[in-house]
């Protein structure tokens, strides 16, 4: 048997989830709409306009900024800059949850997502001028940071330890999430080809008030905040220790599918643009509108994939959580080898169809749902609850890892032909899927409670005939 929901929530009647999820999955979709929007234009928005004469000496601050960087990297060609920029912009909004979730876990969720979510808004409308490019940048940022991992870990305390709905929820809360990451390209592209980039990003300046808007007024669904004042703090016991090594252990393995994956917010848009034929029936589709695709694939994806799990979960043989990520990590290695493979279908001096790019979306978006909600789901399960979002903001820091890498290995675009760009990439992609098979029954073991050791399997499966109690109930992992 399974535990039902959390103390004090209540089943929403419609999904069987607790209230509070509507709640914040709705401020996601707004979040999300106004992240996505400004991460589909801003690669094109810089080589098209931002960076070149006439634009970039307005840029308050600019020269020393990109004095900076390259200072590391060496000179930089528009192209290469961009995408650099992009990584590094990617990689700290991912980077700034782990101080925005010890700042919930401390003065409580709720201040923390509301001053974000105003930063947020102030970053978005900031960047309708040249001159404030940087600081928009840093505002998006830390606003990003202060909203992300509190909103993750207001969703995982919403269920108790053993609620198996904790998995569906988390699944749910990221419809919300691609929703927002299809709505966004279709209309900030739009608005940026029709009116000028500079309108697209105030569109995603009001997506994030109206995000904040729905926080407050569905604010009375959510868990109560738990402070953790210094005078109170305890400190963490050996087994708890034990388990946030390990967690932290994971994220340079983490980073290696992020590496692969921002890849496709940063240089496929370029790469779009140069080898794919967007045009339909005499209209050319706006580049930016490809990331839609990618925002829309993963809930169409969800319930084929999730009843696939359900029949396995009935025939005992459902994957868990670490053999998911390895599955994760392969299949969109698979589909970053089809980007490689694409001049196979190319015709001599055209372009790429645009159904292979599709099947580019479906293939890497079944890998997404195999691996990043799972990822979330797990360090929610593990962590020890009362560093919760601290921990969330630690597990973000594999995607910073992968950003800024994937920014620095971007500028390899202007020197490998496309083929070889993308195979690089499926190889590490794909190594993170060898590296958690091979990892994996010493891993699911590290991870599990101590009670729930003599229960699992070698495959990682609860073992409810030698522990009855533990029927319907998944590991910790």
């Amino acid at each position: 048997m399974h535990s039902g929901p959390a103390d004090g929530q209540t089943a929403d009647d419609r999904f069987g989830q607790p209230r509070g999820l509507v709640t914040l999955a709705a401020t996601e979709l707004w979040d999300r709409i106004s992240f996505h929007g400004m991460q589909a234009l801003l690669v094109l928005y810089m080589v098209g306009q931002l960076l070149l004469p006439g634009h970039v000496e307005g840029i308050a601050g600019f020269d020393t900024f990109r004095g900076v960087i390259e200072s590391v990297t060496g000179p930089l060609s528009v192209q290469a800059l961009a995408s650099q920029i992009f990584g590094l912009y990617v990689g700290l909004v991912y980077f700034t949850p782990i101080v925005g979730g010890a700042i919930g876990d401390r003065i409580g969720r709720r201040p923390t997502i509301v001053t974000g979510a105003l930063l947020m808004t102030a970053g978005h409308f900031a960047m309708a001028f040249d001159a404030t490019f940087l600081g928009a940048m840093l505002c998006l940022i830390l606003g990003a940071g202060a909203v992300r991992g509190n909103l993750e870990a207001q969703v995982g305390a919403l269920y108790g330890p053993d609620d198996r709905r904790r998995d569906d929820g988390f699944q749910l809360y990221y419809i919300a999430i691609n929703v927002g990451a299809f709505v966004a390209p279709i209309v900030c592209g739009f608005l940026g080809a029709a009116y000028g980039w500079h309108f697209a990003f105030g569109f995603a300046g009001v997506g994030m008030l109206i995000g904040l808007i729905s926080y407050l007024a569905g604010s009375r669904h959510l868990p109560p905040d738990i402070v953790r004042l210094t005078v109170e703090r305890v400190p963490l016991s050996p087994d708890e220790r034990r388990i946030v090594a390990i967690l932290v252990g994971l994220i340079p393995v983490l980073a290696l599918f992020w590496i692969a994956q921002s890849q496709v917010w940063n240089v496929y848009n370029l790469w779009v643009r140069d080898h794919v034929d967007l045009a339909l029936f005499g209209w050319t589709m706006p580049v930016p509108w490809l990331q839609a695709i990618d925002g829309i694939a993963p809930v169409v994806l969800m319930g084929p994939t999730l009843a696939w799990w359900r029949i396995q979960a009935a025939r005992g043989t459902e994957p868990d959580d670490v053999a998911k990520l390895a599955i994760g990590c392969l299949i969109f290695a698979g589909g970053t080898a089809w980007l490689a493979a694409a001049p196979l279908v190319t015709p001599p001096g055209g372009r790429v169809p645009l159904l292979w790019a599709l099947g580019f979306h479906l293939l890497s978006n079944e890998g997404w749902l195999f691996f990043v909600p799972i990822v979330l789901a797990l360090f929610t399960r593990a962590a020890p609850a009362r560093i919760s979002a601290t921990m969330i903001g630690v597990m973000t820091l594999a995607t910073f890892v992968g950003s800024v890498v994937s920014g620095r290995l971007g500028g390899l675009y202007e020197v490998l032909d496309a083929g070889r760009f993308w195979l690089l990439h499926a190889a590490i992609v794909g190594a993170g899927g060898l590296i958690f098979l091979a990892a994996g029954p010493r891993l699911r073991r590290a991870l599990a409670p101590r009670a729930l050791l003599p229960a699992l399997s070698p495959g990682g499966i609860v073992n409810a005939a030698r522990h009855p109690d533990l029927e319907g109930v998944e590991p910790a992992v």
